[in-house]
C-alpha cells in the first residue's frame, strides 16, 4: 500500500492589538486564500500594537492550542525567546506594517534575488584633483570606493601643468585604490603610471606615439566623436603595437547628438565583437537636470546588453552627487535582469527614491471605523484619499494643510503640551511631504528615499529609552 504524501497546513497564530484588528483579518483573508497555512488571530487587551512588549505579551496572551509558530507586530520589542518558551510555539516578528504581509510571505516562500554580481566597472573621477588638498582627494576617494566605485580617476585639468600627478598617485595607492589619470600631459601621465596609474585616459592620434609605450592601458577615443575613421586608425594602431585597450566612441549629451553616439556604441560592437568598450556616462548625468537614478539605470541596462564593461562617473553636480551608489545598484539588477531573463520589477527598490514602489490606505471604511473606535489621547496620522487625517478620542481632522489641521486639534482636542506639539509638527511634516511626492507614509517611520533613505528611531522607541 502507497504511503499518505499528505502533508498538514502550517497553522499561524497572529496577535494584534484592538485597533487593529479588522484591518488584520482582511489582509488574512486575502492573504489565506493563495497562502499554505490556516490561521487564528488573538486580539490582546491593547489599542495600538506597535506598544506592545514582548514581556507584556507574555503575562497577557493565552493560547488554547499548539501553533506551527505565533507573529507578532513588527514593532514588538523585547526578548522572544522567554515568550516562545512559555506558550510552547516559535515566535517571530512580522513586517512593522500589516499591509506588507503578503510580500513578507511571499519572501519567505521564495529564494531573493541574487544581486552580488555584476560585470561593469565602475571608474569615478575625482574631478580637478590638481586644485584639491590630499585630504580631500582620499575623503572623496574613499567615499567613491563606499558607494561601489572600483577604480578612482585622477580627474586633471586641460591646460595646466601638474607636477604632483604621481605624488596622488601613490598617495591613492598606498590607501588601496586601484587608479587611472585622465590627461593628455605626458608628463603627469607618465609620472601617474609610473606610481601605479593602471589605465589612462584618453588615447586618440595625438598621443598615440607614446601612449603606446606606457605599459598601462589606454582609452581610445576618437579624435572628434563623429570622427569614425580617427577612432579606427588608433585602434589599429594600439592593436598593432600590441598595446592593451578599451574603446570610447564618447557619449554626447542630450541635444548635442545624443542619440546619434548611442549609435556609435552599437557601431563598434559591430565593428570589433570583442573588444572592450567603456562608456563615459557623465555627459548625460552631469548635463541633464533630471534625478539621475532613473538615467543610471537605463544607460547600465544599454551597457549589459552591448557589452559594455566599464563606465567612468562623476558627482560634480548636486542632482548627481550619489551617481555612483546609483550605478552599483543599477549594474546588479541589469545584470540580474539580463541574465536571468527577469524584468527589473519587484527586485530591488533603491533606485525608486522620489516615490514609493506601492502605496497602502485603509479604505474609506476602515478609516471611519479606526476614528471611531478611538478612547485614549494620543494622536493618529495617515495620509489617506488625498489628505492627512489627525484623530484622536477628541476628534478626526483631515485635509491638506497641516497648519489649519494642528490648530483644529489644539483647540478641540484639549491638554496637548509641548512635547506632543512638537511631535505633531514633525509627523505632519511628513505627511504633508509624503501627499505631495505620492509617498506611503507610516507614522512614526521614515520616508523611504530608496537607497538613501535615513533611518529613524520612532517616538515609541525614544521614549521607552527615556
Amino acid at each position: 500500500m502507497a504511503e499518505s504524501c499528505y502533508m498538514p497546513r502550517e497553522r499561524i497564530l497572529f496577535v494584534t492589538g484592538r485597533l487593529a484588528e479588522h484591518a488584520l483579518r482582511r489582509v488574512l483573508e486575502s492573504l489565506g486564500r493563495q497562502a499554505e497555512f490556516d490561521y487564528d488571530v488573538a486580539v490582546l487587551g491593547i489599542s495600538v500594537a506597535a506598544l506592545m512588549h514582548a514581556d507584556w505579551v507574555r503575562r497577557k496572551l493565552e493560547v488554547a492550542r499548539a501553533y506551527d509558530r505565533v507573529i507578532l507586530p513588527g514593532w514588538c520589542q523585547g526578548d522572544l525567546a522567554p515568550l516562545s518558551e512559555h506558550i510552547g510555539s516559535p515566535v517571530e516578528l512580522g513586517p512593522k506594517d500589516l499591509y506588507d504581509l503578503p510580500e513578507h510571505f511571499g519572501d519567505l516562500a521564495k529564494s531573493p534575488p541574487d544581486l552580488s554580481r555584476y560585470d561593469i566597472e565602475i571608474v569615478a573621477e575625482i574631478n580637478h584633483a590638481p586644485r584639491l588638498a590630499d585630504a580631500e582627494i582620499i575623503r572623496q576617494a574613499a567615499a567613491f570606493r563606499g558607494s561601489g566605485a572600483d577604480v578612482i580617476d585622477v580627474g586633471t585639468v586641460p591646460g595646466e601643468s601638474w607636477g604632483r600627478a604621481g605624488d596622488v598617485t601613490r598617495l591613492l595607492r598606498d590607501h588601496g585604490h586601484r587608479v587611472s589619470i585622465d590627461s593628455f600631459d605626458r608628463n603627469e601621465v607618465e609620472a601617474a603610471v609610473a606610481a601605479g596609474a593602471e589605465l589612462v585616459l584618453s588615447c586618440n592620434s595625438s598621443n598615440v606615439d607614446w601612449a603606446c609605450g606606457l605599459g598601462a592601458e589606454v582609452v581610445a577615443i576618437p579624435d572628434d566623436p563623429r570622427d569614425a575613421v580617427s577612432l579606427e586608425r588608433t585602434v589599429e594602431t594600439l592593436q598593432r603595437r600590441g598595446c592593451r585597450f578599451r574603446v570610447d566612441p564618447i557619449l554626447e549629451p542630450i541635444g548635442f547628438g545624443f542619440a546619434a553616439s548611442l549609435a556609435r556604441y552599437f557601431d563598434v560592437r559591430r565593428r570589433w565583437p570583442d573588444v572592450e568598450i567603456m562608456m563615459g556616462i557623465g555627459n548625460v548625468t552631469e548635463l541633464t537636470e533630471v534625478d539621475t537614478a532613473g538615467v543610471n539605470m537605463l544607460l547600465a541596462s544599454l551597457c549589459q546588453e552591448l557589452g559594455i564593461r566599464s563606465v567612468l562617473t562623476t558627482q560634480v553636480i548636486n542632482w548627481a552627487r550619489s551617481a555612483v551608489a546609483e550605478f552599483d545598484v543599477a549594474r546588479r539588477l541589469a545584470y540580474y535582469s539580463v541574465n536571468e531573463h527577469a524584468l527589473p520589477k519587484h527586485v530591488d527598490s533603491r533606485l525608486v527614491m522620489l516615490r514609493d514602489p506601492k502605496l497602502h490606505e485603509l479604505g474609506e471604511e476602515d478609516l471611519t471605523r479606526l476614528a471611531s473606535q478611538l478612547t485614549d489621547p494620543n494622536f493618529r496620522i495617515l495620509v489617506e484619499r488625498g489628505e492627512i487625517h489627525l484623530m484622536n478620542r477628541d476628534g478626526h481632522w483631515h485635509g491638506t494643510d497641516p497648519y489649519e489641521l494642528f490648530d483644529r486639534a489644539i483647540t478641540e482636542s484639549p491638554g496637548i503640551d509641548a512635547l506632543h506639539a512638537f511631535y505633531l509638527g514633525y509627523e505632519l511634516a511628513k505627511a504633508v511631504t509624503a501627499l505631495t511626492l505620492g509617498k506611503q507614509y507610516r507614522q512614526d517611520e521614515a520616508l523611504r528615499w530608496g537607497l538613501l533613505t535615513v533611518p529613524e528611531k520612532s517616538a515609541h522607541e525614544r521614549r521607552r529609552k527615556m
